[in-house]
């Protein structure tokens, strides 16, 4: 039950105010247990309740053919909160860490679950989705991620939640001195002047397509045919956007949908999600399209979705076995880009793509070869259903854009479609599951934060010292049970 209420926090609802008791709740109880299997058991049970409440939208793609894979739902419900459920019962088994003080063993918790987190982000390509420290997200408290990322927000909320299970009324009170001194900073940071918008105003487009319609001919050739309608309307904007895999045809430079797209949009450029092949490769991409439906700049997809853009293991099963139905590189799912990228749009900018699922890695950001002037997100969140996964999707992209000062303009398939300046706060949005487009100004970009030039080095740090701190408090206290037994 905890654990569902932890839950709460995440996006839409973002009640922090019910996570982070029920953290603490979560905290006593693994403090208090008498045995390590008991305690690694609640650790477990809150996690469980933790991952399905926040991965509910897990199920909505097998309901897209709920004929075929409708009775899959469930269990890839229960199996994937049960299995991410296993980094929380790890870090119960190592509360130890603290010693044998409820305190200890409180705090000891909270950084046990704060490094399994952030292994969570990295393990099998990571899945940083839903940290605990996302809760703070739609709240200035979110505005320490441009300091320590967003591990560096988790290790605060589970300290914060720690404190109360460990020194009861005197802990309660640090950790709202310690919520109230964050916000202050929070609140400071987004009273600072932001740059003045570029001059350049961006067409968004949100076509809607109905996922079980998406790629149905009729439907399709409809779909694209609206877009191209969005794309010619007055006034002229300076680039058009068009969401993840919005274009319904394989990319064929200086042909065919191409050409159409060129056509509509009349000089104006448009960068757009499509399908290419290379040889016998596919590629998820990006690709910007000139006069004459050329090609003028190109980005593939480099953090893919295991099992879902492609099968682990499936280029090795080909090498080694000449097993070919799960290579990528054979046709089988998408082969996978050279990695982040940052495209060079003349009076435009420099933009950082991302596409889709690469919105929730702050890595994949920092890894660009230089510095952007904005963050380009384009994503088909109709696989998440409308209830909470395009929700906590975007709202992880807005934090993107306050670990690196940079604008973020995200175009989604049925949303959700804005524009969010260098602080992370929303400038323009259309409304979700409408089709309709979005004209609105480019933000300015801030001088790099913290977080752009140093990473996880600021967390990092801190962790280690509050590990050390923790095991000269274990050996203290061992040391004065040692002189009272004696």
């Amino acid at each position: 039950m905890l654990g569902l209420l932890a839950a709460t926090g995440q996006a839409p609802l973002g009640a922090w105010w019910l996570a982070l008791p029920a953290f603490t709740g979560i905290c006593w109880l693994v403090a208090k247990a008498s045995e390590l299997r008991i305690a690694v058991w609640r650790g477990w049970l809150a996690g469980i309740g933790y991952f399905a409440g926040t991965l509910n939208w897990i199920v909505q793609p097998f309901l897209v053919e709920p004929e075929r894979y409708g009775w899959m739902a469930p269990f890839a419900l229960v199996l994937m909160a049960a299995g991410l459920a296993l980094f929380w019962a790890g870090a119960a088994a190592i509360t130890g860490l603290g010693g044998r003080s409820r305190a200890g063993r409180a705090l000891g918790f909270a950084l046990a679950l704060t490094g399994a987190e952030a292994l969570r982000g990295f393990l099998f390509t990571g899945f940083p989705w839903a940290l605990p420290g996302h809760i703070w997200i739609d709240t200035p408290v979110a505005q320490f991620a441009s300091l320590v990322g967003a591990n560096g927000l988790t290790l605060l909320t589970l300290l914060l939640a720690a404190l109360p299970a460990a020194f009861g009324l005197r802990g309660c009170a640090v950790a709202l001195a310690g919520i109230a001194a964050v916000m202050a900073f929070g609140l400071w940071r987004l009273d600072q002047p932001l740059p003045e918008p570029t001059g350049r105003m961006l067409r968004l487009v949100q076509p809607n397509a109905d996922q079980s319609l998406k790629w149905s001919p009729e439907h399709a050739e409809r779909l694209f045919q609206l877009q191209l309608d969005l794309t010619a309307a007055d006034p002229r904007p300076d680039l058009v956007i068009w969401p993840e895999t919005a274009l319904p045809y394989l990319l064929q430079e200086g042909r065919g949908a191409a050409v159409a797209v060129a056509q509509a949009a009349n000089g104006v450029p448009v960068a757009l999600g499509a399908q290419r092949l290379l040889g016998d490769a596919a590629y998820n991409s990006l690709a910007v399209i000139g006069a004459g439906g050329q090609v003028d700049a190109l980005y593939d997809k480099h953090h893919l979705v295991p099992f879902g853009e492609y099968m682990p293991l499936g280029e090795w099963l080909w090498q080694l076995f000449g097993i070919r139905a799960f290579a990528a590189q054979q046709g089988h799912g998408y082969a996978a880009g050279p990695g982040a990228a940052v495209l060079d749009l003349g009076v435009l900018g420099k933009a950082l793509p991302l596409i889709c699922y690469e919105a929730v890695f702050s890595r994949d950001l920092r890894a660009a070869p230089e510095r952007a002037d904005w963050i380009l997100q384009i994503t088909n969140d109709a696989w998440f259903g409308t209830l909470t996964g395009p929700f906590q999707h975007a709202a992880q992209a807005r934090l993107r854009a306050v670990e690196m000062g940079l604008p973020l303009v995200r175009v989604g398939n049925t949303g959700v479609t804005q524009i969010t300046d260098a602080v992370g706060r929303v400038q323009a949005e259309l409304p979700f599951g409408t089709a309709g487009k979005l004209d609105a100004m480019l933000p300015g970009a801030l001088p790099p934060t913290p977080f752009a030039r140093w990473g996880e080095g600021p967390f990092l740090l801190t962790f280690g010292c509050l590990l050390a701190l923790l095991a000269v408090m274990r050996r203290k206290a061992l040391l004065d049970a040692g002189r009272g037994g004696a």
